[in-house]
């Protein structure tokens, strides 16, 4: 009796909560699952068109294009703003005058809505009216297309999310740090560690799950990102500069081609699910090796 009881006060806890999961995820992601199979144009009746849909996408340039854009945000930003991210929490969590407003300064960017980010990055980056271009006009170097251009969009897209995104994982990353035990850390300097030696085999051992979380994090905003490519570009030059999910709006929206945006979708789902799940493969790896 204890035993079925114990259940029903699990199941009693749990249902709220798989209630809203169920509203808020499965049921979504399912009904863009099921319109991905049809050729529905957001109006009238959708006829079942089985991947039809999925097929059109691999002879669509755009379509390639923005998956292509998508993958060199993810590794910039992950090259830069894991490391980089982890260096500031390093730095920032020493007892130094004006630590805390530093910190506060470099988390500000992450409160600042990412339509806004955009805006802000337009005057900085635009070719045409961009101050990074007007600096280096007395360098003698000529205005360079920073955004709006064939090849260096998804890189300047990159930086900005770089900007807008590192000082919420360097407070991630400095959460972790205040959490190591501190007897371990003394253990390691009376033993004769370096600060080199003490980073490498103890904090950043000790630190797996920190760095798991902050890089599936920046998996899923990278991802996401919409606004910025809405402000910086619009997806332009012909489509050139866009991201999946922007892409997908366009297909979706502009288009009215329901049953494509929603087969975008779907692919956007399962290459954020996969490229977490393999990451998470390759850290366990390396902690259990």
């Amino acid at each position: 009796m204890v035993w079925v009881s114990n259940r029903w006060k699990i199941a009693v806890m749990l249902a709220p909560a798989l209630v809203l999961f169920t509203a808020f995820f499965v049921y979504p992601v399912g009904y863009a699952i099921a319109y991905s199979f049809t050729n529905s144009a957001g109006f009238g009746a959708a006829e079942f068109v089985g991947l039809d849909n999925y097929v059109a996408l691999l002879d669509d340039p755009f379509f390639w294009q923005s998956l292509r854009n998508t993958v060199v945000i993810l590794v910039v930003s992950l090259a830069i703003l894991v490391p980089a991210s982890f260096a500031l929490a390093l730095l920032l969590r020493h007892k130094v005058r004006g630590a805390g407003g530093l910190r506060a300064l470099v988390f500000g960017p992450a409160i600042i809505a990412p339509i806004l980010v955009g805006l802000i990055w337009v005057f900085i980056l635009d070719p045409k009216i961009g101050l990074l271009n007007r600096l280096l006009l007395p360098l003698g170097v000529e205005p360079v297309q920073w955004i709006g251009g064939n090849t260096l969009t998804p890189y300047a897209v990159s930086l900005v999310f770089v900007w807008s995104s590192i000082g919420f994982a360097m407070t991630i990353f400095y959460a972790g740090l205040q959490l190591l035990p501190g007897d371990v850390m003394e253990a390691s300097e009376l033993d004769g560690a370096s600060h080199w030696q003490q980073l490498r085999h103890v904090t950043i051992p000790m630190m797996r799950e920190t760095f798991a979380i902050v890089a599936i994090l920046l998996i899923t905003n990278v991802f996401k990102i919409f606004e910025l490519v809405y402000m910086l570009t619009g997806g332009g030059p012909v489509h050139r500069s866009e991201t999946l999910v922007s892409y997908m709006y366009f297909v979706t929206f502009t288009n009215q081609r329901y049953g494509s945006g929603m087969a975008i979708a779907v692919i956007v789902f399962v290459l954020g699910a996969l490229t977490t799940l393999a990451y998470l493969a390759v850290s366990r790896r390396r902690s259990l090796a």
